[in-house]
């Protein structure tokens, strides 16, 4: 059973320790503690932990997009292949509903990330467009809820 809860300053070390894993750090640019610091202080920008018994399991990155869309950002876990982070999905699109009041979640995710591909259309989110970064294929997807 996993929960979201605003992240806090204090969450950071344990975020860029969770992004420094080489199974993540091949499919995201990392935030060095800084960065997230400052990121963390835009006002269109929302830190959630995702919580497991009481520790952070993750974090999720989201960003008010208009008014009416949610950009996911980020979703990064320490424990790969439990189904955490589909439940912090699952329930992340929740929150965007209930508490954010927003009909859309979109993303973006490499081409290369198989694994996150595979979960994101699980889930319903469906590619609307392809953009490059580095020489990377990104694929653009969305979820309306």
């Amino acid at each position: 059973m996993i929960e979201l809860k605003k992240a806090t300053t204090g969450d950071v070390d344990v975020f860029v320790g969770f992004e420094s894993d080489a199974d993540t750090r091949q499919f995201i640019l990392p935030y060095s503690a800084e960065k997230h610091h400052a990121v963390m202080r835009q006002p269109d920008v929302i830190y959630l932990a995702i919580m497991q018994a009481q520790e952070v399991a993750g974090f999720i990155i989201l960003a008010l997009d208009g008014d009416d869309s949610v950009e996911f950002r980020r979703i990064v876990v320490g424990s790969k292949g439990a189904g955490i982070g589909q439940a912090a999905i699952l329930a992340m699109e929740q929150y965007c509903r209930v508490q954010l009041a927003r009909r859309r979640v979109w993303l973006d995710v490499f081409d290369a990330n198989d694994r996150g591909k595979y979960i994101y259309q699980k889930l319903g989110y469906q590619p609307f467009a392809t953009d490059n970064v580095a020489g990377q294929t990104l694929l653009l997807m969305e979820k309306w809820l």
